[in-house]
């Protein structure tokens, strides 16, 4: 059973709740879409993913070359010292040098640095599930919390009038002069409940505040959606996980740097073009050479960090199996407490919010009519403000748990905002 909120009381609560003239009603999806465009962790993880593509354009490149200048054979002794002219030896030169790392080192760094971008990405997406889910939940935290406190603003005036009604009956002689204290004692208590919402609705704004802004603040349109929960359809999404699917793009990046390990094996090699000027009266010349890496220590150097990468990727899919136990456990245990909360949703709603409403019915006849207490009516009342307050309170647990489910296991494409 709900009530009407008394204009002397929505009046100023609805004043600051709109947080300023103008302020455009912030629903569900508009809080979502907000949410993608304006959040800085997103837009971090964008530019993560654009030095991750700028790495990957350079990572199969060959070295620069090296450029080489010097002078050979100068004498330092005799007629001729420090002659660059004189001495037939004496040679100013200039050369360049190329080094050409195997192909298959080559193709592993390329392969590793498409992982990272992969891996980036990936990351993105986690970033985006993290931002959709406790955007959802924040917006529907402080729509519960509102909703309680328009039915809290209700019992206000509800009480009132109970209160007056004692009056009457102890001004007609009727009931104990200890009863006038009761309704107080009751709008003490309906006030510390308002307290309590309060604090929970300024908690979720300033959990909304932090993927929305300053938009948190707006009055909230439209209610809760009703996102479709169903087992066998979530359990089959959980390898598909943001989190999870993370795992697939370290496996490439640690299988190419496996890969760029064991091609460290293999020689690399080089090519040097020198040219060589000597004095006037001399010929100049030139030189070519070739240079090949000879790794024939692998047992102490390229063998090690070979077996370290091996040892990495096989953690890597321990650690995998580890938190794909760990999201089964969790999606498990979410969708047992969902059913929880909608099993009670319906029962408060259909049986326990009737029979604190019939109970307060009969003990109020019953009060009026001289054959009750008002401590009894009294301790009805707070029975079914507490059902009543509870049934809202069910209902966003459960909504939020559905979007807890909904936004932590649904595709991208299927969360009901674009990016």
């Amino acid at each position: 059973m709900f009530y009407k909120l008394p204009y002397w009381l929505a009046a100023p609560l609805w004043a600051g709740w709109v947080a300023g003239a103008g302020a455009a009603p912030l629903g569900f999806d508009d809080a979502l879409t907000r949410a993608l465009q304006e959040t800085p962790a997103l837009s971090a993880s964008a530019s993560k993913i654009d030095a991750a593509r700028q790495n990957a354009i350079p990572a199969d490149a060959l070295p620069d070359p090296l450029l080489s200048l010097g002078l050979s054979n100068v004498p330092i002794d005799g007629a001729d010292r420090f002659s660059l002219d004189e001495d037939p030896m004496t040679m100013r030169t200039i050369g360049v040098m190329q080094a050409f790392p195997n192909l298959a080192k080559r193709g592993a760094r390329a392969s590793a640095a498409m992982g990272r971008v992969g891996l980036a990405e990936a990351g993105m997406r986690v970033v985006r599930q993290t931002v959709l889910q406790q955007t959802a939940q924040a917006w529907i935290q402080r729509y519960s919390a509102e909703a309680q406190l328009r039915h809290i603003g209700a019992l206000h005036d509800e009480n009132r009038l109970f209160d007056a009604a004692v009056r009457a009956r102890l001004a007609g002689g009727g009931g104990m002069a200890s009863d006038a204290v009761l309704p107080r004692e009751e709008a003490a208590l309906i006030a510390e409940r308002e307290d309590m919402l309060n604090a929970r609705r300024a908690q979720a704004i300033a959990a909304l505040r932090r993927w929305i802004g300053d938009a948190a603040d707006w009055p909230l349109a439209g209610t809760p959606p009703k996102l479709p929960i169903d087992h066998t359809r979530l359990a089959h999404r959980l390898e598909q996980h943001p989190e999870l699917a993370l795992y697939g793009h370290e496996a490439r990046v640690l299988d190419a740097e496996i890969d760029a390990a064991r091609a460290a094996t293999r020689p690399d090699w080089s090519l040097g073009l020198v040219y060589q000027q000597r004095g006037s009266q001399f010929g100049n010349m030139a030189s070519i050479e070739l240079g090949f890496d000879l790794p024939v220590f692998a047992s102490t150097r390229q063998s090690p960090l070979i077996a370290a990468r091996v040892a990495e990727r096989a953690a890597l899919d321990a650690d995998y199996q580890a938190q794909l136990r760990a999201h089964t456990a969790e999606l498990d245990a979410d969708l047992a407490e969902y059913r929880r909360l909608d099993r009670a949703l319906a029962r408060q709603q259909e049986v326990l919010l009737p029979l604190a409403q019939e109970k307060v019915a009969l003990t109020l006849a019953a009060w009026r009519g001289g054959q009750g207490s008002l401590a009894e009516l009294i301790a009805t009342r707070r029975a079914r403000i507490d059902a009543e307050l509870k049934a809202i309170e069910l209902a966003g647990a459960r909504d939020e748990m559905a979007a807890r489910l909904h936004f932590t296991y649904a595709q991208p494409d299927e969360s009901g905002v674009q990016p």
